[in-house]
């Protein structure tokens, strides 16, 4: 082996062991998730990004497989239904669904999917500034985060025909 062969993987192989900083990315809001009988199901954090926000966290206690998730209007979240949660956050009025010709709202996330275990990790990116989503997620009436049963599928409206609302939290300012 050549020298500049060894020395390249003795520099691979150390660069791992280097003492790195972590900063840790402090909330600016979270949401505790519940079931309709009060069962805790985990925390989402919402945390600036580059442009806007990002809402992170992870969901456990869920059916294994894909479940729709969403922002809605009302920051309320009465079980066992959660209907108190009103209708998605969707301040440009707009219509469901990433794959709806005639565009998405706020509301609209992606899927949450669930592993075998029931545990779910989300990392997802907000569209729009953040003078403009501060103003769509904390008003006067709050905003509340909501868990369905089934998939959402990404273009019926209202909701992406994603079944009954399991989980609700709403979004607290830290």
């Amino acid at each position: 082996m050549s020298q500049r062969f060894i020395a390249l993987i003795s520099l691979v192989a150390t660069a791992g062991c280097a003492t790195v900083p972590t900063h840790s990315v402090q909330p600016l809001a979270q949401v505790a998730l519940f079931t309709g009988d009060g069962r805790a199901l985990g925390t989402v954090d919402l945390i600036a990004s580059s442009d806007g926000y990002q809402l992170a966290g992870t969901v456990t206690g869920l059916t294994p497989g894909p479940h729709g998730i969403h922002l809605h209007a009302t920051g309320l979240c009465e079980g066992p239904e959660f209907t108190s949660a009103g209708s998605h956050l969707n301040p440009g009025i707009h219509q469901h669904g990433s794959m709806n010709p005639a565009g998405q709202h706020l509301g609209d996330l992606p899927n949450l999917v669930a592993d075998q275990g029931g545990s779910a990790r989300l990392a997802l990116e907000l569209r729009g500034t953040r003078a403009d989503l501060d103003q769509d997620l904390f008003d006067s009436d709050r905003t509340a985060l909501v868990v369905h049963a089934g998939p959402d599928d990404y273009q019926t409206d209202p909701s992406g025909n994603s079944g009954k609302r399991i989980a609700c939290g709403v979004l607290k300012r830290i």
